[in-house]
């Protein structure tokens, strides 16, 4: 849907810059001897030849099209080279494409906010550049003017009159009464010009432009001139740009709403919109639509350039027409697990370049069913929190694809019959990653929780910390405990990696840092150093050995005895609005609990980077405190066990109809106890007993 953005300045200057049939120029790099020379670049398959994707300038001279397939192609022009993309997972790889792209944005920005659009489109915010330039050397007062900017193509500049074209163009530059929009583009001219020779000295591509003050306009102007020029759309020209310009040729007013214009509205071009008013607009395509259409009609974008050089997005796919549509469910599993692979690999590579993590899967697929030939746009897309890994991204793309094929085979009442799902294929599949974020601070450390997956135990055991905490940022809401429950000796685990740090640390003196996160070594002691650690080694090796099946047994039963008291908070409230001293006993016994489970599952409450001698030895203290913990507890149970009882009679029947079902059941028998023999009631059978803040898993 179009935004309506008002037009913030109209006196800024933005330049779009598009690339000459960019494939062909990639690989005419490659293989030089292709300059020239009708190339095609072609996408193969064994239908026909395959699909053209980039066609040079010489072979379109001989009629040949993007739309046709390699065979057509050399029907036309015989003489055709065609280079064919490479190819990996069986499916074009575009890589090396988005590479060279790369380098064209890397000396772009040099001058300004650059936006990259596509692999071979860019926009460039130069009024920064263009009024620094207009303040120190006015492009009045330059006495030689580049070459290449005398070549550009000014709209509303006369030419027909017989005059040199460049010297027309350098006088236009040259107005010293000229307003402050009109020189600013001015400046503009030089900038591109001189950009667009650099692009070509570093990396021998050529390009085109167009210098407008939105984005709108400078769309529009840099595919008027190709290949490698440049035009120029001052503000009085606008309007004679758009009245005659196509409305289907106006970006999204290609598809739906531009249909619409031309079948309910009578319009063919964009300056038939003048003959509307705003409200007419907002009337029949509602206030933001309406708005925009009026906006445009009038050359009017304030869409701003983006400060962006990396794609807001990563996606793969590819596309099954006629016979080779995919038919069965193993069939799209296999073209998904290739399309993840590569979508893991671009989500690693930008991981590691840019220090980047996308947040959101999507699955899109195109799909047909026999008795309805429109159904190819109707398979619904499907989206769920990206989790890393290509094996988990594999999993959860196809999870999505059986989501959407439940709903689309309902929607139209097919069957299935094992595997294969008659009726219907596939003509279409591509994932794609999005709302891709910087990595928050504190998160650097990233790459090891990556590295961890495929590691040894040992090394996952060496940074525990890192791997919760990077686990965590990268998670979707509800996983933050993935770690601690995949893992149940990690937080003990690291506590007792720290001891041994401290044992190794007290054999030579260092000297702590600041900010607690490194430690300077006297180089004078590193002599001693192999000494201590080989003193301590067997030592910290039986000490691991003998406590880790203590440790994670104790983990064990912590957390079910976590699991067991949950649901209990509310009959608690119950018991302590008849008995204050319950509930005394019950918030002293939720702090003891809670400083266990704080001792057990995050060793002792450390998990800083950094810590002093003291706070290490306290750790042997606690160690001691968690052995003595369950005799403390047993010893206080007989003596609070007499504190849960109650006086019946005080207890209001209408409060326990309130309970669930099963602990009304309990209570009712509780209140009418049945006799039993030498009144010996066996423990953990009444109700008090189950919510026992003593009792065990």
């Amino acid at each position: 849907m179009p935004v309506a953005k008002p037009e913030s300045c109209d006196s800024r200057v933005i330049a779009h810059i598009d690339m000459d049939c960019f494939y062909v120029q990639v690989e005419q790099r490659k293989q030089p001897q292709l300059r020239g020379l009708p190339t095609a670049v072609v996408q193969y398959n064994e239908w026909k030849g395959g699909a053209l994707i980039a066609v040079s300038y010489e072979a379109r001279k001989f009629g040949v099209k993007r739309s046709m397939r390699g065979e057509e192609a050399k029907e036309v022009c015989p003489q055709i080279h065609l280079v064919q993309v490479p190819v990996a997972r069986g499916k074009a790889d575009l890589n090396g494409y988005r590479n060279a792209g790369s380098e064209v944005v890397s000396i772009l920005a040099r001058r300004g906010r650059c936006e990259r659009a596509s692999i071979d489109e860019v926009y460039l915010d130069l009024t920064d550049a263009a009024e620094t330039m207009l303040a120190e050397a006015p492009p009045q007062h330059l006495e030689a003017i580049d070459e290449e900017a005398l070549k550009s193509h000014i709209l509303g500049l006369n030419n027909e009159d017989g005059s040199d074209v460049k010297e027309n163009v350098r006088n236009w530059i040259h107005r010293c009464n000229a307003d402050h929009r009109d020189k600013l583009l001015a400046c503009g001219i030089l900038i591109v010009a001189e950009l667009r020779m650099q692009v070509l000295k570093e990396t021998e591509f050529t390009c085109s432009a167009g210098i407008a003050h939105n984005k709108m306009l400078a769309k529009l102007a840099s595919g008027m001139n190709k290949p490698a020029q440049q035009t120029v759309v001052p503000f009085s020209s606008v309007q004679g740009l758009l009245n005659s310009l196509p409305i289907r040729k106006m970006k999204q007013l290609g598809g739906k709403l531009g249909m619409s214009l031309q079948i309910d509205m009578g319009v063919n071009t964009v300056g038939d919109l003048l003959q509307f008013s705003e409200e007419k607009l907002q009337e029949r395509y509602g206030l933001n639509t309406g708005t925009w259409l009026w906006n445009i009609a009038r050359g009017i974008n304030g869409e701003a350039v983006e400060g962006r050089l990396l794609p807001k997005s990563h996606g793969s796919g590819k596309t099954f027409p006629g016979p080779r549509a995919l038919k069965t469910v193993s069939a799209v599993q296999h073209w998904l697990n290739q399309l993840c692979e590569e979508l893991s690999e671009r989500l690693c590579s930008d991981l590691d370049q840019n220090k980047r993590i996308a947040h959101t899967l999507t699955l899109h697929v195109r799909a047909y069913k026999s008795s309805d030939s429109d159904s190819q746009k109707k398979f619904p897309s499907k989206s769920c929190p990206l989790r890393y890994g290509t094996a988990k991204i594999q999993e959860d793309a196809f999870n999505l694809f059986q989501a959407g094929l439940r709903e689309y085979i309902g929607l139209y009442g097919g069957k299935s019959e094992g595997s294969h799902y008659s009726g219907w294929g596939i003509t279409s599949l591509s994932v794609s990653a999005s709302k891709i974020v910087p990595i928050p601070s504190g998160t650097c450390s990233i790459a090891k929780y990556f590295h961890w997956q495929t590691s040894s135990h040992f090394s996952s055991i060496q940074s525990p910390e890192n791997l919760r905490m990077d686990a965590t940022h990268l998670s979707p809401p509800g996983e933050e405990s993935w770690i601690e429950d995949t893992i149940p000796g990690l937080g003990l685990q690291e506590q007792k990696i720290n001891v041994w740090k401290d044992e190794d640390l007290a054999c030579f003196p260092s000297k702590k840092k600041e900010d607690g996160l490194t430690e300077d070594t006297s180089p004078l002691l590193l002599s001693g150093t192999q000494g201590c650690l080989e003193q301590n080694q067997n030592k910290q090796q039986r000490e691991f050995s003998k406590d880790e099946s203590r440790f994670k047994s104790e983990y064990r039963e912590q957390k079910g005895t976590r699991l067991n008291n949950k649901g209990t908070s509310s009959i608690l409230k119950f018991f302590k609005s008849c008995n204050p001293s319950g509930a005394s006993l019950s918030q002293e016994h939720d702090k003891t609990v809670q400083g266990t489970d704080a001792q057990l599952t995050n060793g002792a409450g450390f998990q800083s980077r950094g810590h002093s001698l003291a706070e290490l030895n306290e750790v042997e203290v606690a160690e001691e405190n968690e052995r003595s913990s369950c005799s403390y507890i047993r010893d206080q149970d007989e003596r609070r066990r007499e504190a849960w009882s109650y006086n019946i009679d005080e207890i209001d029947p209408s409060v326990i109809d309130e309970l669930p079902t099963e602990i009304q059941d309990e209570i009712q028998a509780w209140l009418q106890p049945r006799k039993r023999p030498n009144n010996i009631v066996k423990r953990g059978s009444t109700i008090s007993h189950y919510f026992s803040p003593t009792k065990k898993s």
